[in-house]
């Protein structure tokens, strides 16, 4: 059943306030997500677990009022230090499930990110293009967690909210249904 969401009841929000994700170690990520990708920190908050150490919670503006967190038990003894920072591998799920998209005001923004990206040595993959309702790049920070910059290039319409096999996937190949003459 498809919610009414035109009740007044329903949750009203601005977007996001903020993710929080762990880290094995934060040095890398603030020097990434601070120093290459621009996010400033705005909390960097040190907990003391009785005697066992200190853990970091650093949270990075994303702009709009929106947060990204990491925690990081990496001078916590009895913390874990191996675990799957990358989300994916240690669920299961192929590469790239669980990932977070940061938004591109336009496609040279896209670009631009990409380049700035390139030259400081992050592998990019991309644009991808979305089927003509986005184009995306993709690439994975310190911890392997996969990120992407998606551009919507055009408004969505209501064909967009209805479920239909819009591409298929063998491997790495990927096609397209055939459009019956009807449509054509």
């Amino acid at each position: 059943m498809v919610p009414d969401l035109g009740r007044s009841d329903v949750l009203k929000t601005r977007g996001l306030n903020h993710i929080d994700l762990g880290t094995r170690d934060m040095a890398a990520t603030r020097a990434f997500y601070e120093g290459v990708l621009g996010f400033p920190l705005v909390r960097a908050d040190l907990v003391e677990i009785g005697d066992d150490g200190v853990l970091q919670h650093f949270f990075f503006d994303l702009g709009n009022g929106q947060l990204m967190g990491f925690m990081s038990g990496e001078n916590v003894r009895g913390y874990p230090k191996d675990f799957d920072a990358g989300i994916n591998k240690g669920l299961g799920l192929a590469p790239g499930v669980y990932h977070f998209a940061f938004d591109a005001e336009t496609e040279q923004d896209l670009l631009r990110i990409r380049d700035h990206l390139e030259s400081h040595g992050i592998k990019v993959r991309g644009p991808v293009d979305h089927e003509g309702w986005s184009k995306s790049i993709y690439f994975c920070d310190p911890n392997g967690l996969q990120l992407e910059v998606c551009h919507i290039v055009r408004p969505f319409v209501a064909e967009d909210a209805t479920p239909q096999v819009r591409f298929r996937r063998d491997g790495r190949v990927k096609s397209y249904p055939a459009k019956d003459a009807a449509s054509a």
